[in-house]
């Protein structure tokens, strides 16, 4: 997880610096980065549009990479939510493996017992 959120704080701080350099509406760092995290959420609030033809260009790359990495760093919360259910799981089933083994424990030294008390009882 901590991968994707890198990768996605990068993507968004070279869209930012991108659309500082291609945009002419766009005056500081901050308005490029508000554009391309706009811009790769797909939400478009057009407070700040590109203009150019370079910065259309450009913002059609921020939206395709920004659906990537916004998806992969959906899917890597997912994962992570998914991973604390299977080790939670994975407990349980241990824990009833445990219960299973010392039930069968006891059940042999009681089958034991009782073979003994079988070639005990046997005469001669």
């Amino acid at each position: 997880m901590l991968y994707s959120l890198l990768l996605a704080f990068l993507m968004m701080t070279l869209g930012g610096l991108g659309f500082w350099i291609v945009e002419p509406g766009v005056h500081t760092f901050w308005d490029g980065l508000w554009l391309a995290f706009t811009t790769a959420a797909t939400v478009g609030y057009g407070d700040i549009v590109p203009t150019t033809h370079w910065s259309k260009a450009f913002a059609v790359a921020v939206v395709l990479l920004g659906l990537a990495v916004l998806s992969l760093v959906t899917a890597s919360v997912a994962a992570m939510l998914v991973e604390v259910d299977e080790r939670e799981m994975d407990d349980a089933v241990l824990k009833e493996i445990r219960h299973l083994r010392a039930d069968l424990h006891a059940m042999q030294a009681e089958l034991h017992a009782l073979r003994q008390e079988t070639r005990a009882s046997r005469p001669g």
